[in-house]
């Protein structure tokens, strides 16, 4: 753990907050936190309370405690204090630019301000910071970030080397899988990944293809398991028989046929139209008829859980 940083403030306390705010607590930080829906404070304690058994199976810091937290009305009059901040506002730009530039002026000009926007780039809403705009920069988490260990930090070209370098080692202090990006990209990277598969995905279900659990199916049985433990660029070069040619290899093997899936994916691209959306949710509703969320989301942490402890003694896996 960073010495440098032992109080975080977390602003907003949403999915991607709350979850932020157990991970911190869950390796003996001092957290203060604050939102202004109404029943956040709430909210936050039924979360952290539900989540704690799951952070004691993974394990915890000696210090860790859920008394070292503080939910606060006003978060100004806290700033001063805190040694970092992951912000969690909704991914507006012109909500975060107002947020970013208070949190700018009224924290120390050498804290780190970790934004977990999911697909603006930081420079879209630094325009009013006056302190220090070199010490903004994004912190993306993947949900739940208290279990995913992946984190994108993406400086804008104004942020300092020295903040990118500490937040990375604030984040692998946690457990966390920090990748920095070379360049400012609209939505990052784990997402645009995830756009392009969904949007496939959406298409194919959209068109009576395939139904919505056999299509998950199609991933949770096939891609999933081999890409939660190598990559796609890896799998390829397994998939073409290993080895410095085996990339090369499969990419010559199979780019013409992917070359004519894609040019047909394009022809049947998913339109963002309420009636196609309509149509997407009713087989998605149909499958979730007889599907018991709750459960799916408490066995999925559980084997999450299980394959981090399992990766852990395959130091060769990414």
């Amino acid at each position: 753990m960073s010495t440098t940083i032992k109080t975080v403030g977390v602003i907003g306390t949403g999915v991607i907050g709350a979850s932020w705010t157990a991970l911190f607590l869950a390796k003996g930080l001092k957290v203060i936190v604050s939102d202004p829906a109404p029943g956040a404070e709430e909210k936050l304690t039924a979360y952290l309370e539900k989540q704690w058994p799951v952070l004691e199976r993974i394990g915890l810091s000696s210090s860790a405690s859920l008394s070292n937290y503080k939910f606060v009305a006003d978060m100004d009059s806290h700033l001063g204090s805190v040694d970092f901040v992951q912000e969690n506002a909704p991914e507006r730009v012109d909500f975060k630019r107002k947020l970013i530039a208070n949190i700018d002026a009224k924290t120390r000009s050498d804290v780190i301000i970790a934004s977990s926007s999911s697909g603006i780039p930081s420079s879209e809403f630094i325009g009013d910071c006056k302190q220090n705009p070199g010490r903004v920069l994004i912190g993306h988490p993947f949900n739940p970030p208290h279990l995913i260990p992946l984190v994108e930090i993406v400086p804008h070209p104004g942020t300092e080397d020295k903040y990118t370098k500490l937040a990375t080692e604030f984040y692998a202090s946690l457990g966390k899988h920090p990748v920095v990006l070379r360049q400012e990209s609209p939505g990052f990277i784990a997402n645009r990944l995830q756009a392009a598969i969904g949007n496939e995905a959406y298409s194919l279900v959209q068109r009576g293809i395939v139904s919505a659990k056999d299509l998950d199916t199609c991933v949770t049985s096939g891609l999933g398991l081999r890409w939660a433990l190598t990559g796609p660029l890896m799998t390829n070069v397994l998939g073409g028989g290993g080895g410095a040619t085996g990339f090369k290899h499969l990419l010559e093997h199979l780019g013409p046929g992917v070359q004519a899936w894609t040019k047909d994916m394009n022809e049947h691209a998913f339109q963002w139209t309420p009636e196609n959306i309509g149509s997407l949710e009713a087989s998605v509703g149909d499958w979730l008829k007889t599907t018991d969320v709750a459960s799916v989301e408490s066995e999925r942490d559980d084997v999450i859980i299980s394959l981090m402890k399992l990766k852990e003694s395959a130091p060769d896996l990414v």
